[in-house]
């Protein structure tokens, strides 16, 4: 039984289970236009019947799509919240920037913070405030430099297992951009990074492990996956690991965090093997009015399309905490 069907039935409302392989008949997929023409993909979902609790934009993570976090869109719908979601540039339904159909590639990641300035400036005009950014992973790391960078002011922000960091070799920030910035200029930066399996577009064996202890919730990407391939995306190329690092430098500069003044949630696991937990602890820390949520081996990267117990904490958890900083506009 999903999160909100047992909250249903114990309030006694006759709200459906939420089916987390069909998109909800109460959203809209469609396009927007980036400020250069590019098409990108989007989904919104209709003003709740019941009072408007604010506006909720979300952004996935690297090589993800929008619709592996159907089931938490539409609970934060049901809670009153006018809900958005969108792909990144060159990812899932809105295109490649490489030389395949899988690998990800990026020029550089301002290119990401530009689109989201533009649409974040178009949606927080046709939307009732207050109005919050929920990101993961990679998507949280392109949400931090546009705080960073001054080129969005939400009212409140949460980050999902953010990208701050990557895991990996326990070197110096300056020599891991170093050693991706020479494998650029040795061959084309375009390239995959890493090797994604035996054939292309098959998932690694123990991928799940990576991403979350709920087999059904992991069973669901692969299905999307299936039913929409043009989805399917493959490893980054060294093109995006450089650009990654030196991003993540920009972040990493005294005073960067600190002088954000959105209120930021940051929510983690300690066993994350994709992204540096440490970095998400210190970033916690960095940001003025910055809070934490940290889980442990109870929890993998995709903390939200974890098992139930620790699916339902988090969402509490950003709950309790959009609450608190971002109340519904009197």
């Amino acid at each position: 039984m999903t999160r909100g069907a047992t909250e249903a039935a114990i309030t006694g409302t006759l709200e459906k289970p939420i089916d987390r392989r069909a998109i909800p008949a109460n959203a809209t997929e469609s396009c927007w236009t980036a400020e250069d023409g590019h098409e990108l993909r989007r989904i919104d979902w209709k003003t709740p019947s019941q009072e408007t609790r604010g506006s909720l934009l979300f952004l996935p993570g690297r090589g993800d799509f929008y619709e592996k976090y159907l089931e938490s869109l539409e609970e934060w719908h049901r809670a009153g919240w006018r809900v958005t979601a969108a792909d990144w540039r060159g990812q899932a339904g809105s295109g490649r920037l490489g030389d395949d159909r899988l690998t990800g590639h990026v020029e550089d990641f301002s290119d990401w913070v530009a689109d989201l300035k533009h649409f974040w400036d178009s949606w927080i005009q046709e939307t009732p405030g207050p109005h919050v950014l929920v990101a993961h992973s990679m998507g949280g790391h392109i949400v931090a430099r546009a705080l960073v960078d001054g080129a969005i002011k939400p009212d409140a922000v949460v980050l999902s297992a953010p990208m701050l960091g990557m895991a990996g070799p326990p070197l110096p920030l300056a020599v891991l951009h170093s050693v991706a910035r020479v494998m650029t200029r040795i061959g084309s930066p375009k390239r995959p990074a890493w090797k994604w399996s035996e054939k292309p577009g098959e998932m690694p064996a123990r991928r799940r492990d990576l991403l979350t202890h709920d087999d059904d919730r992991y069973d669901d990407e692969l299905w999307w996956r299936e039913k929409r391939p043009e989805l399917a995306m493959g490893p980054g190329s060294w093109g995006w690991v450089e650009r990654a690092y030196a991003s993540t430098r920009e972040l990493e500069k005294p005073g960067a965090m600190e002088n954000v003044q959105v209120p930021v949630l940051v929510v983690s696991t300690s066993i994350d093997k994709l992204v540096d937990h440490k970095a998400a602890v210190r970033a916690a820390g960095r940001f003025p009015n910055g809070e934490l949520i940290e889980f442990g081996p109870e929890a993998h990267h995709e903390i939200l399309r974890e098992v139930d117990a620790v699916r339902g904490k988090a969402m509490d958890g950003i709950s309790a905490f959009l609450d608190k900083v971002a109340p519904a506009a009197t």
